[in-house]
């Protein structure tokens, strides 16, 4: 069954019209056209790869020229997150009945990481990407310390509960905060997928430098093997996050890895085991007693999954018994990441008042949004999405279950078509 979302002339427009914008226009009315084309490009994608379709999203982002267009824009509002949110959320008079606009700025981030993670699974994305890839690598690097260091404070019993009763009633901000940390979570998973496909494609030396001497990203990817943020027990029974929402593993599959433990060791067989890698990174004492701690989860399971793992089990094994020579020291025009150090530095000193110009703007910024959602049920004005395919609103639960008979066929697609392509990918890992 052929099922589109945007036609390929209708793509290429958006692909076309896509820009970068300052921190003082989001939230405009420009900037939400743009969040609507861009989610719309993102489901399209989706569906492409789902479909074994031609992936015409992917090829017009590459031809056009507007990877780095998206990197900057989730770059963007990751700033917005870190230095506006956090001023909005504690201005005492600002508590909105609606907090959609604020929500959709939030949303915008998870959707390009998404589209970003299924075009950069190919070559000619990572090299179209240019020089916003080391925008990328510095951005999955932030995202990636952030995880495993709020895992290993947390611990793996606790992630991803929720530490509100049942009585208590949150005000609008306090939940859009907690839907924020929800979405960094899954953001953050992303990331770690956009990384790997970069140690998969990348042969430029300032990228792999950036890597491997600014970041130290295999010391970073040992710490996420060590605390495994996407597994947890509760009360006894071990529950992973699988195709974006927390399952129950039965004891047969404690074992069984999942497609982020694959990103995981696939992106450090990468960084150590590539020649251009090997001759950069700085086996010292302390990045190899880090490193010798894979050796403690590379069982003969674990290798059986993934195969290509005993060329690293051998590394590791030598690397016991030897001590490296240190990296050559070589001269090297290094490029350097500039979209993060330059949002910031145009914009520091006006964090409050961005914020206070959003918060008087809050009525005009409502009502310039393109079309607020409707509940697919009775019409209503909706701020609740479907958890499984995103793509229809409600502004109740009951109206969600009334509706399900008709919803079903559409949202068991979508959600297909997301799950094949995390199969996909595992399988061509």
């Amino acid at each position: 069954m052929d099922v589109s979302v945007i036609l390929p002339v209708e793509a290429e427009g958006f692909v076309q019209s896509l820009e970068t914008f300052s921190l003082k226009e989001v939230g405009s009315s420009r900037w939400f056209k743009q969040h609507e084309y861009v989610e719309k490009l993102n489901m399209q994608a989706i569906l492409n790869v789902s479909a074994t379709y031609d992936e015409f999203v992917k090829e017009l982002l590459v031809s056009h020229g507007k990877i780095s267009v998206l990197v900057a824009e989730m770059i963007l509002v990751e700033v917005w997150k870190h230095k506006v949110f956090p001023i909005l959320c504690k201005l005492q008079d600002f508590n909105p009945k609606n907090t959609f606009h604020l929500y959709m700025v939030i949303h915008h981030e998870a959707t390009i990481i998404n589209l970003l993670e299924t075009i950069m699974f190919h070559k000619d994305s990572c090299e179209a990407a240019d020089d916003s890839v080391l925008d990328l690598v510095d951005y999955c690097h932030r995202k990636l310390t952030l995880l495993a260091g709020k895992a290993t404070r947390e611990g793996n019993t606790t992630h991803g509960q929720k530490k509100l009763t049942g009585n208590t009633i949150m005000s609008s901000m306090e939940e859009l905060q907690s839907q924020n940390a929800d979405l960094e979570f899954q953001i953050s998973l992303k990331a770690l997928s956009v990384l790997r496909y970069i140690t998969d494609h990348t042969n430029c030396i300032s990228v792999i430098n950036r890597m491997l001497c600014t970041h130290n990203m295999p010391c970073v990817l040992v710490q996420l093997m060590d605390c495994c943020p996407w597994s947890r027990c509760r009360e006894g029974v071990v529950e992973k996050y699988i195709n974006g929402k927390w399952q129950k593993i039965p004891p047969e599959d404690h074992l069984k890895m999942t497609k982020l433990d694959g990103q995981v060791w696939i992106s450090l067989y990468n960084l150590l085991l590539k020649e251009d890698c090997q001759r950069k990174y700085d086996f010292n004492s302390f990045n190899k007693s880090q490193l010798l701690k894979l050796r403690g989860f590379l069982t003969d399971v674990l290798i059986d999954q993934l195969p290509n793992l005993v060329e690293l089990q051998r590394c590791l094994a030598q690397l016991a018994v030897t001590d490296p020579d240190p990296p050559k020291k070589e001269l090297i025009l290094e490029q350097i990441p500039e979209m993060w150090s330059n949002i910031v530095r145009e914009n520091s000193g006006k964090w409050k008042a961005i914020a206070k110009y959003q918060t008087y703007n809050l009525d005009v910024m409502e009502s310039l949004l393109p079309e607020k959602p409707k509940c697919g049920s009775c019409g209503k004005e909706a701020t609740k999405r479907c958890s499984r395919c995103q793509g229809e609103w409600y502004c109740q639960r009951e109206c969600q279950v009334k509706h399900w008979p008709k919803h079903k066929k559409a949202c068991q697609l979508m959600a297909e078509a997301t799950e094949k392509i995390q199969r996909d990918l595992q399988t061509n890992s």
